[in-house]
């Protein structure tokens, strides 16, 4: 019922969803098997003030948020599914990090991307359980979001409107779009600055999208959020989509910034849907069930010094494993 929805709203916007007809894609029994595990193991990481941490990273409202995505993405939410109480208190440690002027970094403090995460994470979690005690959390760090875009369209890692990279660009896009989906206002100018900074920072010559406009060279991690963040607010037709989808098809196993690139990389391939989508889930499930990289306790981590840590890669493992069972709004066509 919701997709129909969403598709007569899209209709009536002038928006052209991509929703080709195709075979449904679902969790097979091995990939929820896989899942439920990761999820018990993430349970024991959690802290008595209700956050995650990882390594260097401690009692991090980023990692606290990805950690929270992964349960919810299984449907488990305050008072509802079997980790509804570390939901709960991971939502609670969230809220009790945010500073007066809005930012969502703690006492340990942080930058804008962990302000952008944890902003998330409270949105998605208001859209769907319509607590009004966090909406006004939501519209404290949209508000600064909002106040810290330069005036090319993007973001930095402070609070300010000082510069711009297309990875944290990003980040505050998939922030105010989950604001936006739960109802709050954000000014439509804000996202059409940001679209445009962030097609600044596509290379045509590749495929792919860079670190900062007319510089550096083209990365699946920053060319999945590009594209993610082109189906989020309405630019099913952007000229950049399909050259876009071909660097992330052959980009699929780059070991720079990994688990990172494949959460954006999910999403913009199931947006993308029919067969593409089909094929991008089995090597999903390929890599990270079928080849055994899970380890026995439950968990997913590499070596590679460019990821953070384990509780952020199992996360991140079971958000994408996660997007066929449609819980997430962020992650809906």
């Amino acid at each position: 019922m919701r997709r129909f929805g969403l598709v007569l709203l899209a209709s009536f916007l002038g928006l052209s969803p991509a929703y080709p007809q195709e075979k449904r894609v679902e969790m097979s029994d091995a990939t929820k098997k896989a899942t439920a595990k990761a999820l018990e193991w993430l349970k024991t990481r959690q802290n008595e003030d209700g956050s995650f941490s990882d390594g260097a990273y401690a009692h991090n409202t980023a990692i606290t948020a990805y950690a929270m995505l992964a349960f919810m993405s299984q449907g488990h939410l305050p008072n509802q599914g079997q980790y509804g109480p570390e939901v709960a208190k991971a939502a609670r440690f969230l809220v009790a990090s945010q500073r007066g002027d809005g930012y969502l970094v703690g006492a340990r403090g942080g930058n804008m991307y962990c302000h952008a995460m944890a902003t998330l994470a409270v949105a998605e979690l208001y859209g769907q359980t319509n607590d009004d005690t966090l909406k006004p959390v939501v519209e404290k760090a949209s508000k600064l979001i909002i106040g810290s875009q330069s005036a090319n369209g993007g973001w930095r890692y402070e609070p300010r409107p000082t510069g711009a990279d297309i990875s944290v660009t990003i980040m505050q896009v998939m922030a105010l779009r989950a604001a936006k989906n739960a109802g709050l206002h954000v000014p439509d100018n804000t996202l059409k600055k940001a679209i445009a900074y962030i097609k600044s920072c596509y290379q045509p010559r590749s495929g792919g999208f860079t670190y900062m406009p007319r510089g550096g060279a083209p990365g699946f991690a920053r060319t999945a959020a590009g594209l993610c963040v082109l189906f989020l607010t309405g630019e099913y037709k952007a000229k950049e989509i399909p050259q876009g989808v071909q660097y992330l098809k052959t980009h699929f196993s780059s070991p720079i910034h990994f688990y990172y690139g494949h959460y954006y990389a999910a999403h913009a391939m199931h947006q993308v849907g029919g067969k593409d989508w089909e094929d991008w889930y089995g090597r999903l499930v390929n890599y990270f069930v079928t080849s055994r990289s899970q380890h026995a306790d439950g968990s997913w981590s590499t070596t590679n010094r460019r990821e953070v840590g384990p509780v952020y890669q199992t996360s991140i493992a079971v958000i994408v494993l996660s997007v066929p069972a449609h819980y997430l709004p962020i992650f809906q066509r």
